[in-house]
């Protein structure tokens, strides 16, 4: 059923659509730098332009689908987690999954491969440019439109005119609702053309009252970033293990993991490192660095502090973890693959959240929390401020604010298995609250009728 939009939304997108081509243009060059040095950026490229080869057209069009709209690596191991648990709910269920980046489709992919899931259908997000945006929902015609973290107006304002529900995944950091009441005569609006916004709390709901929702569309769910009960560790943690064996990593040996490192954090950590050997001489450091096309940047960091490393993807897997292929040794691993942090978490003995030190906002560290391990980051973590307060005021997480005083707290927790053990320990316990925050967004898409 079309539903026709107020004059208020139409004046709104009148002037987002004379400026994004603006911007678009002005971001293009960057844009362009960044899929070549990630490569494979010509594949399905038509995509993004609402062109999908007739494979695909079949596919997508003999059936009903819940549109899961992502956009980077992040968001996608969230619409992943959410799709499952929708799928674990009502059988029937059939997702075309959408990501904006390379590597968050490179993730999706292979997820989607790994499962066999003919139930979920990988594309690439359509630019949004209104004619683009209502190619792919003229093919998709979803039956839903759930937004992971972030909305485009063209595919909000047109899902509207095909009368389908639609929900947000909302996270909302300090600086982004900053950001947002300064505009908020543009995006009140459009946020209200939301049926459901889902927020971790009721701090988050506040916030977007001010910032032009209406009450009836909030409900409070918990965070689904936050949802991680404490599981055992995948046959995966064990084949890591092995790699490290097979590096000249003694059993027993403490292990420092840098997990989603940013820019300058990977020379830190590797300078840091190689101080902290002096003290632990069978330390060994795992780095994780967030984007894999890095890869030649941290290693070019790892040795200039005068390292040695190994790469993940050149160590050859062993399937028999008893018996690993000797490989040359290192002083360093670093994990240049996508989708493998979680479970490298298991084998760390105090992890380091990356983009906290030399960059802003901070990478998830509940997932290392979950792996039952102590956590330590830099000054910023704004877009975990909420949990990341309740850590610090419990004394859960260690926060430092340079490298100097990293050094100091990584000695002072590798010399004190207690303190480790109760660091991790209380902090799980705080991140608990959200645990089930997937099954009630779950339930609340599925049970939600307009």
């Amino acid at each position: 059923m079309m539903k026709p939009l107020s004059a208020g939304v139409r004046a709104r997108l009148f002037f987002y659509n004379i400026f994004f081509p603006f911007v678009l243009a002005w971001m293009l060059p960057a844009l362009a730098l960044r899929l070549m040095r990630r490569g494979n950026y010509q594949r399905k490229f038509g995509q993004r332009f609402g062109v999908f080869d007739s494979k695909v057209r079949v596919r997508i069009s003999s059936r009903k689908w819940t549109w899961i709209h992502s956009i980077s690596v992040g968001e996608t191991v969230l619409a992943l987690k959410l799709a499952r648990k929708m799928k674990e709910r009502d059988p029937s269920l059939r997702v075309v999954l959408s990501v904006t980046t390379s590597t968050g489709f490179a993730l999706a992919e292979q997820q989607h491969q790994q499962s066999a899931a003919d139930w979920m259908e990988v594309i690439y997000n359509p630019i949004d440019i209104a004619p683009i945006v209502r190619r792919a929902l003229d093919l998709v015609k979803p039956q839903r439109l759930i937004f992971i973290e972030a909305i485009w107006p063209n595919l909000l304002a047109q899902t509207k005119l095909c009368g389908a529900p639609m929900f947000l995944i909302a996270r909302l950091s300090p600086r982004s609702a900053a950001r947002f009441r300064r505009f908020r005569f543009l995006t009140g609006a459009l946020f209200r053309l939301l049926d459901t916004i889902c927020v971790q709390d009721r701090d988050d709901a506040a916030r977007w009252l001010l910032l032009g929702a209406r009450e009836a569309q909030i409900h409070v769910t918990g965070s689904i970033k936050y949802d991680h009960a404490p599981s055992p560790p995948s046959p995966r943690v064990e084949e890591f293990r092995a790699l490290l064996r097979s590096l000249g990593v003694k059993e027993n040996a403490p292990v420092l993991l840098a997990g989603s490192t940013f820019p300058g954090e990977e020379r830190i950590l590797a300078q840091v490192y190689r101080k902290l050997r002096e003290k632990f001489p069978d330390l060994f450091l795992v780095i994780v660095p967030r984007h894999v096309e890095r890869t030649d940047e941290a290693a070019a960091d790892v040795l200039a502090a005068g390292l040695s490393f190994a790469l993940r993807t050149a160590i050859a897997s062993d399937s028999n973890a008893a018996t690993p292929r000797s490989q040359p040794r290192a002083d360093c691993l670093i994990v240049n693959t996508t989708g493998e942090l979680r479970d490298w978490y298991h084998v760390a003995t105090v992890v380091f959240i990356g983009k906290s030190l030399t960059s802003v906002g901070g990478q998830n560290p509940v997932e290392a929390v979950a792996a039952g391990k102590p956590v330590i980051f830099g000054p910023h973590m704004e877009n975990f401020r909420g949990i990341v307060a309740q850590w610090l005021a419990r004394d859960a997480a260690v926060q430092v604010a340079d490298a100097v005083a990293l050094k100091s707290e990584i000695e002072s927790l590798l010399r004190d298995s207690t303190r480790r053990e109760s660091l991790a320990a209380r902090a799980r316990e705080i991140a608990a609250a959200h645990e089930g925050a997937t099954e009630r967004v779950a339930r609340l898409i599925l049970n939600s009728s307009y």
